[in-house]
């Protein structure tokens, strides 16, 4: 049996993170909206008056991250913030107008991105990839002090 290659997978996963973020906050200027934006979008896209915990918890945010994230997309006009009828404590989030029109262009940017990122490798080899990545989400769970 001969021995397992060595990849560095920390370091791979880590340069490509960062091309990645780099490449899309440049392409930011044309949809203006930020990735993380764009998936607090396509959450209320699926689901419009999510409860703000659910959002962040959505895209792997604590409290202070979804709270910012929460104000920024307010004073763009792209959400609304309203008390849960139910819960005088918890916020639900409400899409826009011109949050839905946001949405929109950053699904048709989304297609070129998964386009680039699958570009030349099959679907079974996607579906290891996506298959592997998901893991890290319960190999490496969120603490409870972030």
């Amino acid at each position: 049996m001969s021995p397992r290659r060595e990849h560095r997978l920390v370091f791979l996963l880590n340069v490509a993170q960062r091309r990645l973020q780099r490449w899309m906050a440049a392409r930011k200027q044309n949809t203006g909206v930020t990735a993380t934006q764009s998936g607090l979008l396509f959450i209320l896209g699926k689901r419009d008056g999510a409860l703000m915990g659910e959002a962040g918890a959505a895209l792997d945010l604590g409290p202070p991250g979804i709270s910012g994230l929460v104000d920024r997309m307010t004073a763009a006009n792209l959400i609304e913030r309203r008390a849960d009828p139910d819960d005088g404590r918890a916020w639900r989030l409400w899409l826009t107008a011109a949050g839905r029109a946001a949405m929109a262009q950053s699904k048709a940017g989304l297609a070129e991105v998964n386009a680039r990122l699958t570009e030349g490798f099959t679907d079974a080899e996607i579906d290891v990839v996506a298959r592997w990545l998901t893991t890290m989400q319960s190999r490496f769970p969120r603490g409870e002090d972030e």
